[in-house]
């Protein structure tokens, strides 16, 4: 009962508000359970790569970044598979593949960013309908009293305690969402350099052997 009075009491506005919070949480937990999902040891999945790579065994390798999760494994998976096709420069293949990973990873973190900034901006708009209420009241009245300003004062003060108390978290969750992708994309920069050095390495020992 109580919530539903203060979203009465808050004014139209209030709807607005919840409607893009639940959006929002929403969001959220996708890419949380997506990176949550895509989570692992680059530096443990880069030494077994490594270890069976040095042993020829490319379809092992090839299989071990099919049974990993996430865009990391599949970039080197498009790197194993362009060196074995012969092609000079496999950075282009993983480059490729980063091309089609990152819009998975980036997907829908614009929009909870924007979520996070509408809401503040909302309780902002519900401030200034309360207000204008308010105003109304003041001049259809020659005497006023405190109770005539009261309701849309209210009204005023809800909205902007409600977008605030939506749109901050918003704005923490949004950081930490870019933090993980910031950090995600900083891995399969580094996991695609030690690939093509590695097989840079391996093409200079068999020149050197042969």
């Amino acid at each position: 009962m109580f919530f539903f009075k203060l979203m009465n009491d808050g004014g139209p506005v209030m709807w607005v508000i919840l409607v893009c919070a639940v959006l929002a949480l929403f969001l959220f937990l996708i890419k949380v359970f997506q990176f949550h999902r895509d989570e692992i040891s680059v530096r443990e999945l880069m030494r077994g790569l490594f270890n069976v790579l040095r042993r020829n065994g490319v379809v092992e390798a090839l299989t071990l970044c099919d049974n990993t999760p996430g865009p990391v494994a599949r970039l080197l998976s498009a790197g194993i598979l362009a060196h074995q096709r012969g092609d000079s420069d496999i950075r282009s293949a993983i480059d490729a593949a980063a091309m089609d990973e990152l819009p998975k990873i980036e997907r829908y973190i614009a929009l909870f960013g924007t979520l996070s900034y509408v809401m503040m901006l909302l309780g902002l708009l519900g401030t200034v309908l309360g207000m204008l209420e308010a105003f109304e009241a003041i001049q259809a009245s020659e005497y006023f009293s405190a109770g005539d300003i009261g309701v849309p004062l209210a009204k005023a003060l809800i909205s902007t305690a409600a977008g605030l108390t939506v749109a901050i978290p918003c704005h923490l969750g949004y950081t930490y969402l870019t933090v993980r992708v910031d950090a995600l994309t900083l891995d399969m920069e580094k996991a695609a350099l030690e690939l093509a050095g590695f097989f840079e390495r391996q093409e200079h020992d068999e020149e050197e052997r042969g």
